[in-house]
């Protein structure tokens, strides 16, 4: 199998400026030019997008950007915000994290850069939440800088033109495409070709059925000529997925039900959820000796399963009506709110709770 070093120097491909005039053409004239995010390309908006698509669909992506713009239009707004609001708009995309690295990146961009953006590649790394391809993405998207990006849709390309073996999470193979996504990388135009490369990838080298006969690298290809481009590149070895379980109760006072805040890291970090207790204990005791409250018509749901990238988690929804609270009862603060179901506040909301709360409606609690 042919190495990318091989590739590059075995005459069967066009010289590296060729690949880059290539990709150039077929941008100006197939690729996608009217994305929020480009118009105007401020290092701000691609940041976010770039953040924001990260494991997610363009077409998903672009009403929750426009919405986020609507309300943090530049860094100091985000900065400023809660965030509380911050995780609301958010809520929906998933992978949480990066929504609380925005706002920890955006508070930092306003105490060590004045609320821009640095111009080394090395700094904009140093923010929370940036890798190495965003770094590059914001600096040659919006400021016009040669830098490489090997994001999932570049490495696909790349490990297809050169027919790179390996799963691309293995250092050896992600230097391998880092070395050659840089030396493809044109000083002429490298927003314009790293913007190319990521619409080949989205429109034409696709991971099933690629449109090489559309693709203006095909002729070079390695994986094309050998025809096995879907080979490339290697999946990373699936192991089965642990089953975690937990029991989320639904604690219903008139329209209210009782919401706390997660921990800071781990699953949905930082949102608000339903107090959680062990599977097998008793919802009664629990709910009196933990949070002080009197409970009855203790009415189990169907099991709700979620799916994070390493695990399921079970979640058995157990709904009861507050009798009384006594002395110890959970009382509002910055970590526990009786939420209005029938006015709902803008708090994030992981996707399985906003169902279950929307179950509650529906029972019109």
């Amino acid at each position: 199998m042919m190495s990318a070093a091989a590739a590059g120097q075995s005459g069967r491909g066009p010289a590296v400026g060729e690949v880059a005039d290539r990709v150039l053409a077929w941008y100006d004239e197939h690729g996608r030019h009217g994305l929020p995010w480009q118009n105007p390309a401020t290092p701000y908006r691609v940041w976010v997008s770039e953040v924001m698509l990260q494991q997610t669909q363009v077409t998903t992506v672009i009403p929750y950007f426009e919405r986020f713009m609507a309300r943090f239009p530049d860094i100091p707004t985000l900065a400023a915000a809660p965030v509380d609001e911050v995780l609301h708009l958010w809520s929906g995309l998933g992978y949480y994290a990066r929504a609380r690295n925005l706002h920890r990146a955006a508070q930092q961009l306003v105490s060590d850069y004045d609320g821009d953006f640095p111009d080394e590649l090395e700094a904009v790394r140093a923010l929370p939440g940036i890798g190495r391809s965003t770094a590059g993405a914001i600096l040659s998207l919006a400021k016009g800088q040669k830098q490489a990006i090997l994001d999932g849709n570049v490495k696909r390309i790349l490990a297809r033109y050169h027919a790179i073996d390996g799963w691309p999470g293995r250092s050896a193979v992600e230097r391998e495409l880092w070395a050659v996504a840089e030396r493809h990388t044109p000083t002429h135009r490298p927003a314009a070709f790293n913007q190319g490369m990521m619409d080949l990838g989205a429109t034409l080298c696709l991971r099933r059925q690629p449109l090489c006969s559309c693709c203006p690298l095909a002729a070079e290809c390695v994986a094309h000529q050998q025809g096995n481009p879907e080979d490339y590149p290697a999946r990373k070895p699936a192991p089965a997925k642990p089953v975690r379980q937990t029991r989320m109760l639904l604690l219903v006072d008139d329209a209210h039900v009782l919401l706390v805040r997660r921990p800071p890291t781990g699953v949905w970090g930082g949102l608000w959820s339903p107090p959680e207790c062990d599977p097998g204990d008793d919802v009664a005791a629990y709910c009196r000796d933990e949070l002080g409250l009197d409970v009855t018509a203790i009415q189990p749901w169907s099991r709700l399963r979620h799916t994070f990238s390493h695990f399921h988690l079970d979640i058995e929804p157990v709904q009861a009506r507050v009798l009384g609270r006594t002395g110890r009862a959970v009382m509002e603060d910055a970590e526990a709110v009786w939420y209005n179901v029938q006015a709902p506040q803008a708090k994030g909301l992981a996707a399985p709770v906003s169902r279950l709360i929307a179950g509650l409606e529906d029972l019109g609690a």
